[in-house]
């Protein structure tokens, strides 16, 4: 693929998995408009790394658009959405209002993504996003992540129809939890609201993997650098299951 694009967008890059997928990225020789709210944390990120292009933008509002489009002077060989979502609780427990707010993130902000590079977008593009496998499986106490992951699948099936006869392929990856710092401190958080040992609440959420322990962020990354081969096309429109065997229905 040497003569493919060599411009990636990483939405989210600041978050955990979003500095993973551009480490990898950037390993491969690409320029990544690396895309976060933060300016602090993306001059961090891009310290040291000629190849990494500063993109200070909210995915949650349509001004984000504009701002990444401006940092494509060429043709877009990957289009990432790795934000993640900033709402938990039950039904019960959620307020009404934080359904909109993950559907605004993680639904708009992935429209607002494809709206910013569609015009950038040739055959071999890859147009990627992370979607929690609590979409497919939600359990009780998902409503956000539950619903608002539902709505990203249904998204990139449509954007399949959508985009393959022009070659660009889409590409869904469901990892289920992750052994990251934003997990370790949802786990820490439920273990002081409900008294548990965290421990504990580790331990349930390895018991939900048939492997025994959670996928990590350096298996996701390699995840996402298969997909630059150009064999990976055959995988358009795809629900990759990264989640260790959380996931026990059959689709």
């Amino acid at each position: 693929m040497d003569t493919s694009p060599t411009l990636c967008v990483v939405v989210g890059a600041t978050g955990a998995m979003g500095r993973e997928f551009t480490r990898r990225l950037t390993r491969q020789g690409l320029r990544v408009v690396a895309v976060a709210r933060n300016h602090t944390e993306l001059d961090e990120l891009a310290s040291g790394n000629a190849l990494v292009i500063p993109c200070v933008a909210d995915i949650a509002d349509d001004s984000a658009i504009e701002a990444i489009a401006a940092q494509l002077d060429t043709p877009v060989r990957m289009a990432v959405f790795a934000a993640g979502l900033p709402v938990r609780g039950s039904a019960d427990t959620i307020a009404p209002s934080d359904l909109a707010i993950g559907a605004n993130i993680k639904v708009g902000g992935l429209v607002r993504l494809l709206h910013a590079v569609r015009g950038h977008l040739v055959p071999g593009s890859r147009f990627v996003t992370v979607a929690g496998s609590l979409g497919l499986e939600p359990g009780p106490l998902d409503a956000g992540p539950g619903t608002v992951n539902a709505a990203v699948f249904n998204l990139m099936r449509q954007l399949s129809a959508l985009y393959g006869p022009k070659g660009i392929t889409t590409h869904t990856i469901a990892p289920g939890p992750v052994d990251t710092p934003r997990l370790h401190r949802f786990v820490d958080a439920e273990a002081a609201e409900t008294g548990r040992d965290p421990e504990e609440v580790w331990s349930r959420y390895r018991a939900r993997t048939t492997l025994g322990r959670l996928p990590t962020l350096d298996e996701l990354g390699w995840v996402l650098e298969t997909l630059l081969a150009p064999e990976a096309g055959v995988l358009h429109g795809s629900v990759l299951n990264v989640d260790a065997g959380t996931q026990r229905g059959i689709h």
